[in-house]
């Protein structure tokens, strides 16, 4: 996929990936510790720096550390910079790439389902201050995400899993026929089959870049990428030991349960998706009360004034933009 924000590559073999490498350019990359063995077998030449893959990392520290040793490597705006991992190796590649000197270019090889779907796209960056997911970031495209299938053998299941919940997460928003994909090829998925596999990235991927051309900067229709995210986030900052896609599938079970309150969806259409999440074995209830996560999304990003921009469902594959006063969200999830 040729995007106006730069390549998007899915299907690749590993023997594939070196040739989208820039030869025009000095490189260094920042690879995940837990890619370490794969990355040097198929890139033995690029060097690189190695970063844990932890929310706790995704600080303004670690692009502190980076920055300095970019510096102690000479690298110059003439660098480049390619992110190997997961999202959260993405989100601090993208960010340190869009500062560093005012900005060099970069590129993502996303090596989770989560990345290759969701975070490695459409050029939000960012890092958690004291908690607060993602406070401060910025919005810069990477120039090409590069996705094999190869790398997602290497995840534990847990890991695969709680990537489904944003491949789902598309399917509610934007496409009901890959929502019934999921659910006829959900035993292929799991245990990493193609040609299902493929398919289902390619699908999820081509869902969130579609609207990302639409709205870049989050002004209106990007908004619907968010479902599953409001809660989700309030309990990741809230959870210890908790992913993020499981914190999302729970916030999508919550969403789809509100959808329900208001007449937009059917009790089946619940079941439904509940189901799909559980099929991955992924939560879809909260596990703190949600009274507690309440000061927390009073600093939700997606807050305006008053009024929380919270994104439900109308039908499966229907998402729309709903403005909750936030005063009154805790009622309405808690009764959902």
């Amino acid at each position: 996929m040729v995007t106006k924000f730069g390549q998007v590559v899915t299907g690749l073999t590993p023997e594939q990936l070196p040739e989208y490498i820039p030869n025009n350019a000095p490189v260094i990359a920042i690879v995940d510790e837990q890619v370490q063995e794969w990355f040097t077998r198929h890139f033995p030449t690029i060097p690189f720096i190695t970063i844990q893959a932890a929310e706790t990392v995704k600080t303004l520290d670690t692009i502190e550390k980076l920055t300095l040793d970019l510096l102690s490597e000479e690298a110059d705006r003439t660098f480049f910079l390619l992110g190997v991992g997961g999202g959260i190796v993405c989100d601090i590649t993208g960010f340190l790439a869009s500062t560093y000197m005012r900005g060099v270019r970069f590129g993502f090889v996303p090596t989770t389902l989560l990345a290759q779907v969701d975070a490695a796209l459409g050029g939000k960056n960012g890092v958690n201050v004291s908690g607060y997911k993602n406070i401060t970031g910025t919005f810069t495209q990477p120039e090409f995400v590069l996705c094999t299938t190869d790398v997602l053998s290497t995840l534990p299941s847990r890991v695969f899993n709680a990537g489904m919940s944003e491949v789902i997460k598309a399917a509610l928003i934007a496409d009901v026929t890959l929502f019934e994909f999921i659910e006829q090829h959900a035993r292929e998925i799991i245990n990493k089959k193609e040609p299902a596999l493929s398919e289902i990235i390619h699908r999820a991927a081509q869902i969130k870049l579609d609207i990302v051309a639409r709205d870049e900067k989050e002004k209106g229709e990007r908004r619907i990428l968010n479902l599953g995210h409001t809660l989700g986030h309030a309990i990741e900052c809230n959870v210890k030991n908790i992913m993020h896609g499981e914190a999302v599938s729970i916030g999508l079970a919550y969403a789809a349960k509100f959808s329900q309150r208001q007449g937009w969806l059917t009790t089946a259409d619940v079941l439904r998706i509940t189901a799909l999440l559980k099929r991955f074995r992924l939560p879809v209830d909260s596990i703190i009360p949600v009274e507690e996560l309440h000061e927390t999304m009073m600093k939700d990003k997606k807050k305006s004034g008053v009024l929380l921009h919270f994104i439900a469902l109308t039908a499966i594959g229907k998402a729309v933009e709903v403005d909750i006063d936030i005063a009154n969200f805790k009622f309405l999830i808690l009764n959902s």
